[in-house]
C-alpha cells in the first residue's frame, strides 16, 4: 500500500467560534494532482495554508512522509516549506515588478544565487512556459490567461516538489479555463511535481485529476478517483456534483432540430471549414454565484429561460447549445459578421432578464451577463475564434438586472 506524500489526520482548526476543519483526514500521493471541491467557505483555502505552513493545526496530526510536521525542528520545517510553492488566486503579481522581476522575486528573497544564476533559471522558466519577449512588460500588459502563467512560471522558479493552486482559473472565461487546466496538467507532468488545486470547475477540473477529495463543514466526505467519485452514494456528495455539472451539460437549443435533419451542434462544428458561419455568445458573468448562495434551481432556470430566448431568435438552419460553464453558443451558418451584429441585436433586445429572473427561485440578487459576436475565416473552430483577441475586443453588449 502507497504511503501518502502529505496526509491530515483528525485535523481542527477554528477561528474564534467558527470552527473550520472538524477532524479533516485527507491523504496526498506524490506525483499525482489531487483536487478539492467543496461549498465557498468551507475550508479548502485553509486546508491548503496548513500544507505550506501559514497556519498550524489546533489539534489532530500533519504528516509528511510519514513523519509529523509538528515534531520537526525549525529548520526542518522550514527546508520543508522550500519544498512547496503557492499559486494565488488572482495570480498575485506585483503590479510595480516586471514580469522577469515577479518571476525571479522568489530566488531573490530565499536563495544567496548570484544574479548571473538567477537570470539563467528565469529565463530557462520563462522558455519553458513559452514566456517568449514579455520579460519587460508589466502585468498590467498581459491578458488574463498569460498572467496565469507568469504566476505559474514564479511558482515554479524555485524547483518545488509540490504546487498548492488556489482557484487557478478565477475570473477567466470558459476557453482561458480550459487553456489554465491543460498548462497546469502539461507541466505537472514534465516537472513531476506533486499538485492540490482547489477548483469549482466541476467536472472539467477531473480530467486533469488524479484524485479528488470533497470538504463538506470541515470534514472530508470523500476521496478517491473521478470513478469513485461518481459511484459515490452519499447524498451530500450526490447533490453537489449533479448541482455543480448542471451547467455543463451539453443541449441543442431547439429539441426539434435532429428530427427535422437539420444541424446539430456536432454538425454545425464540421461546418466551419467548408463555408461561412458566425457565432453568438451569451456569457451569464455571474451564474457560479448564484449557483453558490441561490442553489442549482436557480441557475438551471435561468439558463433554460435564456435558452427560450435563443430558441425565439435563431433561425431553423442555427445550432445553440450550452458553451463552458456559464455560456450559451449559437453558430450561425451561411451568415456574415453584418449579419450576425444585426441578430445579435434582436437577441439582446428579446432578453428581459426581468423576467428570466421572475420564473427563476432566486431573491436578493443581481444576473450580469453579457454577449459578444463574430464571423469565423476559413478552416476556424468556434473555440479558436472566441480565444481570438479580436473577439475579446468586438462589440459587447452588457446586460444586468437585480431582483
Amino acid at each position: 500500500m502507497r504511503e501518502p506524500l502529505i496526509q491530515f489526520k483528525n485535523v481542527y482548526k477554528r477561528f474564534g467560534e467558527n470552527h473550520v476543519l472538524n477532524g479533516t483526514d485527507l491523504s496526498i500521493y506524490k506525483g499525482e494532482i489531487t483536487t478539492i471541491i467543496g461549498k465557498s467557505g468551507g475550508g479548502k483555502s485553509v486546508l491548503l495554508k496548513h500544507i505550506i505552513g501559514l497556519l498550524e493545526q489546533d489539534s489532530g496530526t500533519i504528516l509528511f512522509e510519514g513523519r509529523s510536521v509538528s515534531d520537526m525542528n525549525k529548520a526542518e520545517k522550514k527546508a520543508l516549506k522550500r519544498k512547496c510553492s503557492y499559486m494565488f488566486q488572482g495570480t498575485a503579481l506585483f503590479d510595480s515588478l516586471t514580469i522577469y522581476e515577479n518571476i525571479a522575486l522568489p530566488l531573490k528573497e530565499t536563495t544567496s544565487l548570484s544574479d548571473s544564476e538567477i537570470n539563467r533559471r528565469v529565463r530557462e522558466k520563462m522558455e519553458q512556459l513559452d514566456l517568449h519577449e514579455i520579460d519587460e512588460k508589466y502585468p498590467s500588459q498581459l491578458s488574463g490567461g498569460m498572467k496565469k502563467r507568469v504566476a505559474l512560471a514564479r511558482a515554479l522558479i524555485t524547483d518545488p516538489e509540490i504546487v498548492l493552486f488556489d482557484e487557478p482559473t478565477t475570473g477567466l472565461d470558459p476557453i482561458r479555463k480550459k487553456a489554465v487546466h491543460r498548462m497546469i496538467s502539461d507541466y505537472q507532468q514534465k516537472f513531476g511535481f506533486t499538485g492540490v488545486v482547489i477548483s469549482h470547475d466541476i467536472p472539467d477540473i477531473f480530467n486533469i485529476s488524479q484524485r479528488v477529495a470533497m470538504l463538506n463543514d470541515g470534514r472530508v466526505l470523500f476521496e478517491g478517483s473521478q470513478d469513485e467519485l461518481a459511484m459515490a452514494s452519499d447524498p451530500a456528495i450526490k447533490e453537489f456534483i449533479q448541482g455543480m455539472e448542471i451547467r455543463h451539460e451539453k443541449i441543442d437549443c431547439i429539441p426539434s432540430l435532429a428530427e427535422k435533419g437539420k444541424l446539430t451542434g456536432e454538425q454545425a462544428f464540421a461546418l466551419p471549414g467548408q463555408t461561412g458561419f458566425s457565432i453568438i455568445l451569451l456569457h451569464l458573468d455571474n451564474l457560479n454565484e448564484i449557483t453558490l448562495s441561490q442553489g442549482p434551481g436557480a441557475s438551471k432556470a435561468i439558463l433554460n429561460s435564456f435558452v427560450t430566448k435563443a430558441h425565439d431568435c435563431i433561425r431553423g438552419t442555427d445550432s445553440c447549445f450550452f458553451y463552458g460553464q456559464d455560456g450559451i453558443l449559437i453558430l450561425l451558418p451561411g451568415l456574415a459578421r453584418d449579419s450576425a451584429e444585426i441578430m445579435c441585436d434582436r437577441l439582446i433586445s428579446m432578453i428581459n432578464i426581468g423576467d428570466i429572473l421572475e420564473k427563476a427561485p432566486i431573491s436578493n440578487f443581481c444576473l450580469f451577463a453579457s454577449a459578444s459576436f463574430a464571423e469565423a475565416g476559413s478552416g476556424n473552430r468556434p473555440e479558436e475564434i472566441i480565444a481570438d483577441s479580436e473577439f475579446k475586443q468586438s462589440k459587447k453588449y452588457k446586460l444586468s438586472f437585480c431582483k
